[in-house]
């Protein structure tokens, strides 16, 4: 097995690899698939960064507990994500994504700018982030692969690994493709 390949089997003897720098959606979804599949309303993914679901999203003295003066609702305005700066008040910056858990729901267009109010919290002295959908593992997920992919370099292999250390996610297949086509347009620039 070369550098930066990956292992898609827990047996070395038998295991597939593939270069982390072209993985099928079929690979990520088998490096999805890999280890626990529970996971809590909320866990720390990164430092100061909480993947979570909407019942933590809406628990405003939980977060008021946990520390929580951001807030990024992946599911901003579905059903049951109604959250919003007056639900919040002053005391957490709120920011919303109006995506839906569909495969071809463009949810490409908010990496960016997810990505930089995720950042610009983290770099807020004492600040502590929620990220959140309806449950915590493809919407919101895929805006922290993004954040990872482009404030801190990792290709999408090593943004999953990453994050599957502290919590199971599960991007759909089209956000998959998104991200895929993310961590290629990253790779060109740094490339130039």
């Amino acid at each position: 097995m070369a550098e930066g390949d990956v292992l898609l089997s827990k047996d070395p003897e038998s295991a597939e690899t593939w270069t982390a720098e072209d993985p099928t959606v079929q690979d990520l979804e088998q490096l999805l698939s890999t280890g626990p599949y529970s996971c809590n309303r909320t866990d720390e993914v990164w430092p100061n960064l909480f993947l979570g679901d909407l019942v933590t999203a809406h628990n405003r003295f939980g977060l008021w507990k946990m520390g929580i003066t951001h807030v990024l609702n992946a599911a901003h305005g579905t059903m049951f994500c109604q959250g919003g700066q007056d639900f919040y008040g002053t005391t957490i910056d709120y920011y919303g994504v109006p995506a839906y858990d569909l495969p071809d729901f463009d949810i490409s267009q908010y990496f960016f700018s997810a990505a930089e109010f995720i950042n610009k919290a983290l770099n807020t002295p004492g600040a502590k982030i929620l990220v959140h959908c309806a449950v915590g593992i493809s919407r919101s997920a895929s805006l922290v692969l993004a954040y990872l992919m482009i404030k801190h370099h990792f290709p999408l292999v090593k943004a999953i690994k990453a994050v599957k250390e502290h919590r199971w996610i599960s991007p759909n297949r089209g956000f998959l493709k998104q991200l895929q086509n993310l961590d290629i347009q990253l790779r060109q620039t740094r490339e130039c």
